[in-house]
């Protein structure tokens, strides 16, 4: 299939005219700003696809009952948070979502899937090494000890998303390579009878390496989101030991705050 812009052309065939757009002219809430947050949301949840067209300004303002301007400015917000690229001879593009994942104890792939991503994986090394005093420590074993390490490049979209590092008891399950490539780790966990009980999280941030923005398909020095995570099951034993990475451009952490009483 022919291809344009690094898409296909079916997929840049204009999007929207299978959404429905709510917008509410009473209220208070900027019509243009309500056009987009329905955009990103459509967006998020795959309905509009990383290279679908959407159309010209004025077929739009058209369609909605919006002026130009609106419409305008609408789209001009989401070219500023990365989702949208007004391409020339093309029009204005979808270009990806952001991740958008809760800070809970849950798989990554799990939730890509669930928010529809279409995850990839690609596992980069699956293979027992000696334990670190750091890993040794997280996973309460003897440093130098056999564990399992899994290092895994996450994509959606077919662009990467994130680099998982993993460390697991040896033994602790079948790391079949391509049953890895197929499905989630935790998910694989469940299937072995291990209950996922809690978990001790760290979230940070640091500048790429050369190496690291290879991998990511970002710019030596990109901002990453980085997570440190000991995961346990309900006996209390630690059953994995992480260290990943996230393009920042592409990723965030969800979560809810709540008041003490």
């Amino acid at each position: 299939m022919a291809k344009t812009g690094g898409y296909s052309r079916a997929a840049t065939a204009p999007a929207l005219g299978s959404l429905d757009f709510a917008l509410d002219r009473g209220s208070p809430v900027p019509l243009y700003y309500q056009l987009a947050q329905q955009l990103e949301a459509a967006i998020e949840h795959g309905v509009l696809a990383p290279g679908n067209l959407l159309g010209n300004e004025i077929d739009l303002s058209v369609r909605l009952g919006l002026s130009r301007p609106t419409v305008r400015q609408a789209i001009q917000s989401l070219v500023d948070k990365g989702l949208l690229v007004r391409r020339r001879g093309v029009g204005t593009q979808v270009v990806h979502s952001q991740v958008k994942r809760p800070l809970e104890l849950s798989s990554l792939y799990d939730d890509l899937e669930a928010a529809g991503q279409g995850p990839a994986t690609r596992v980069v090394r699956n293979e027992g090494v000696q334990a670190s005093a750091d890993v040794a420590a997280a996973l309460g074993v003897a440093e130098g000890s056999q564990v399992t390490i899994l290092e895994r490049l996450r994509s959606t979209h077919g662009q990467p998303v994130a680099f998982l590092c993993n460390y697991l008891p040896a033994g602790l399950l079948d790391l079949d390579t391509p049953r890895l490539e197929a499905t989630g780790l935790y998910r694989m966990m469940r299937t072995a009878g291990i209950t996922l009980h809690s978990a001790r999280q760290t979230v940070g941030a640091r500048c790429a390496t050369a190496d690291e923005a290879a991998l990511l398909d970002e710019q030596e020095g990109a901002a990453l989101l980085t997570m440190q995570r000991t995961a346990y099951d309900d006996t209390g034993r630690p059953v994995e030991y992480g260290t990943h990475i996230y393009r920042a451009s592409r990723y965030a952490f969800d979560f809810q705050l709540l008041v003490r009483p």
